[in-house]
C-alpha cells in the first residue's frame, strides 16, 4: 500500500509543478453572502440583462429563483423574463447553439454551476479584468483568463479598461514595504496593471465592483440553491446530538455508578 501511494505521489509531481508554473494572477478574495436577497436580486437582474443573451442557467427555473429571492412571480415575468418563457421554465439562453458556433467557434457554456467549478474569487477577478486588446477577435483580452473568446459585455458599466505599466508599492510576504529611513513607500514598475479610462463607463469603480459582487453572489446561489437549508439542517443535527450526548452521559453514569 505504501509503495502504491509513493508511486501516485511521484506521478502527480509533474502535474503539480505545471499547475504552479502556469498559475494565473493572484486573485482578490471576495466575501459572498447567499443570505443577502437584495444582492442576489441585483445579481439576477445583471445576469438576465447582460449574460443570458449568450449563456444560460438551464438547471435553474425562473419560479425557483423568484421564490428563493423573494421576487413576486408577476414582477419576475415583467422585469426578468425577456424570451416569452413561463414562470416554471428553465433559464435557458435565447441563443441557438448553431449560431453560437458560427459567432464564437463554440457554444458559450451554461453558467448554473460555474461558481462551483471556478470559485467565487475567480469569477470576481475574471469579470473585472477585461482590457482592450486590438489583436483579439473581439478587441478585448482578460488578465485572469488570457486569450478569452468572448466580448466584454459589461464595458458600458465599467468603462474602457487598458493594461499597462505604472509604479505600485512593493509588497513582500503580503506586507507593504517602506523605506526604513524616510518611511515613504517603496515602489517598483509593474506592467500588468489595469486602469479604467475616466468617464467611459456609467458606474464608478466602487459601484461596478459592487455590481460584480452581486452578480457573483447570484451565481454562487445558483450553483448551490439549497446551501442555506443544509446549514439550517446541520445546526438542528448538532443541537440534537448535543442533547443526545447529555442523556447518553447521564445513562452511562447511571450504569457505572456501582462499578469501582
Amino acid at each position: 500500500m505504501k509503495k502504491l501511494l509513493a508511486v501516485l505521489l511521484l506521478a502527480a509531481l509533474p502535474v503539480l509543478s505545471l499547475a504552479d508554473e502556469h498559475g494565473g494572477p493572484e486573485l482578490e478574495s471576495v466575501d459572498i453572502d447567499v443570505a443577502d436577497n437584495v444582492a442576489m436580486q441585483d445579481g439576477a437582474r445583471t445576469f438576465v440583462n447582460y449574460c443570458m443573451g449568450c449563456h444560460g442557467a438551464k438547471f435553474q427555473r425562473y419560479e425557483r429563483v423568484a421564490d428563493d429571492l423573494g421576487i413576486p412571480h408577476e414582477l419576475m415575468l415583467e422585469k426578468l423574463v425577456f424570451t416569452g418563457a413561463k414562470i416554471g421554465d428553465h433559464m435557458s439562453s435565447g441563443m441557438q447553439p448553431a449560431d453560437a458556433k458560427v459567432w464564437f467557434g463554440a457554444a458559450p457554456p451554461d453558467l448554473t454551476l460555474v461558481a462551483r467549478v471556478r470559485g467565487t474569487d475567480w469569477l470576481y477577478g475574471y469579470l473585472r479584468s477585461f482590457y482592450e486588446d486590438p489583436a483579439r477577435p473581439w478587441g478585448v483580452n482578460n488578465k485572469v483568463f488570457p486569450n478569452v473568446g468572448m466580448p466584454n459585455v459589461l464595458e458600458g458599466l465599467q468603462g474602457r479598461q487598458v493594461i499597462g505599466c505604472k509604479q505600485v508599492q512593493l509588497v513582500e510576504d503580503g506586507k507593504k514595504q517602506y523605506d526604513p529611513l524616510t518611511g515613504s513607500p517603496l515602489t517598483h514598475e509593474a506592467c500588468d496593471q489595469l486602469t479604467v479610462l475616466p468617464k467611459t463607463g456609467t458606474l464608478t469603480e466602487e459601484q461596478f465592483d459592487q455590481k460584480i459582487k452581486n452578480l457573483v453572489t447570484f451565481l454562487a446561489y445558483s450553483a448551490n440553491p439549497v446551501k442555506l437549508q443544509h446549514q439550517r439542517i446541520g445546526t438542528y443535527v448538532l443541537l440534537y446530538l448535543a442533547v443526545l450526548f447529555i442523556f447518553a452521559y447521564l445513562l452511562k453514569r447511571e450504569y457505572w455508578k456501582d462499578v469501582h
